[in-house]
């Protein structure tokens, strides 16, 4: 058994030793200095600012009703838009080639900038769960950690697992943090 402070060790409350390296597993430990979160929210506001009259924002609904063109189906794209300049006879006579290199050009534009975007919000989102997740398990631990001491009568403790318990009052079974 480890016992990691006194109040496990008077509380007979220590880890076992796999407890006790779960313990210790910290899969995240980075600090990003403030200057670099100043560059990328700066970059990411001039990206915002200059895509900002091009992008559009659709319903729910609206989406729904699109056709999706996917990855299967740009080369078939590419391909039409070969043939519409080479071949524009078969091209109806309501649809303009014009606008459809527009579009085409929007599309080849833009979807470079995407997939990198996409790489991003995924690598932003697993770091920021691990991280989040790291912290509030911690967090866990300190507030019965503190609950502990509520029962030994330990000075302050009373106050700080009120405060803390606050985030628990309303959530039922789902939250509640083992005893």
């Amino acid at each position: 058994m480890v016992c990691l402070n006194m109040l496990s060790l008077v509380s007979n409350k220590c880890l076992t030793p796999k407890q006790f390296q779960m313990s210790l597993d910290n899969s995240i430990s980075i600090q990003i200095p403030e200057a670099d979160l100043t560059v990328v929210r700066d970059a990411l506001a001039l990206i915002q600012t200059t895509l900002a009259p091009y992008l559009i924002a659709l319903t729910p609904e609206d989406r729904k009703k699109l056709p999706k063109m996917g990855d299967g189906s740009e080369p078939f794209v590419a391909k039409v838009m070969d043939y519409a300049v080479t071949d524009p006879q078969f091209l109806p006579a309501y649809i303009q080639i014009a606008e459809m290199k527009k579009d085409w050009d929007v599309v080849t534009g833009l979807l470079p900038i995407f997939r990198i975007v996409q790489q991003l919000d995924s690598n932003l989102s697993d770091t920021v769960m691990l991280s989040g997740s790291e912290v509030y398990d911690a967090s866990l631990k300190y507030y019965k950690s503190v609950k502990m001491a509520v029962k030994m009568n330990v000075p302050n403790a009373k106050t700080i697992a009120d405060d803390l318990s606050k985030r628990f009052a309303n959530n039922g079974k789902r939250d509640k943090v083992a005893e």
